[in-house]
């Protein structure tokens, strides 16, 4: 018989939740982020930018 595995992490909350509409639908991203991190969510955001810019890709703002 196959061994039933009990998961030991207690459940969290996400650090951050996104919801963005596209038409009839809805898309909710959750996020996590490391325990022992000292990235700050602005410091990851820097890095995503960073990145975009590199590969040349024109940041989009919403009116």
């Amino acid at each position: 018989m196959a061994e039933n595995k009990q998961n030991t992490t207690p459940e969290r909350s996400p650090d951050c939740v996104t919801e963005i509409r596209m038409g009839n639908t809805v898309l909710v991203v959750s996020g996590f982020f490391k325990k022992d991190t000292t990235d700050t969510a602005a410091d990851k955001m820097m890095k995503v930018l960073e990145a975009e810019a590199a590969a040349g890709h024109k940041a989009q703002l919403s009116p």
